[in-house]
């Protein structure tokens, strides 16, 4: 064993008497080629006979803690569950979400159904924001301007209601006009 004085540290890398000294003073640690960094958390440990070869050396370790490798199992194992949990939670969203999307499909008209993706509201949604239970039109109209009025920015109404309100309509002004259509096209089929 070196002797602290000569190397100018002492083992837990302070100058002798225990002062510790200012950054950047030019100590290094020991084994590190004159950087100045701290030593590893686990020193290497010398490499030693194995028992179970005679002549043969094991390789040499860490002298880690095997508490600190069964805390990194731990930690892994946990990220693991954690992980695959959130990746079940999310495929099982997916599919309820498209299921959903199925089953809305299948009980609106090819067109209606249409209509409810390119302006992005459905015909339950549009009638429940208007409060109209069938399609009258003069009743659409009525609550329309009634609610374009009360959400009205300039008397303190919310825009975002307010365009809620347009695109309602514009849902339901697009069924009445493929119910139009539709009815068109049964009157013709019958005149032929």
């Amino acid at each position: 064993m070196r002797d602290a004085a000569t190397r100018g540290t002492s083992r837990a890398g302070r100058p002798p008497g225990g002062a510790v000294p200012a950054e950047g003073a030019g100590l290094s640690w020991p084994g590190r080629g004159g950087r100045s960094a701290p030593p590893p958390l686990c020193p290497p440990r010398p490499s030693l006979p194995d028992p179970v070869t005679p002549g043969r050396k094991r390789r040499p370790g860490h002298g880690c803690p095997p508490q600190a490798k069964y805390l990194a199992q731990i930690i892994l194992v946990g990220a693991q569950v954690v992980g695959r949990a959130f990746m079940r939670a999310l495929r099982q969203e997916f599919a309820a979400s498209r299921a959903a999307a199925d089953a809305r499909s299948r009980s609106e008209r090819p067109q209606s159904a249409a209509a409810s993706r390119i302006i992005g509201i459905s015909l339950q949604e549009a009638q429940q924001i208007l409060n109209v239970s069938n399609l009258n039109p003069e009743e659409i109209q009525k609550n329309y301007d009634h609610l374009f009025k009360v959400n009205d920015k300039s008397v303190g109404g919310s825009f975002y209601l307010q365009s809620k309100v347009v695109r309602a309509k514009e849902r339901l002004d697009e069924e009445l006009r493929i119910q139009a259509k539709d009815e068109k096209e049964k009157e013709w089929k019958a005149e032929t």
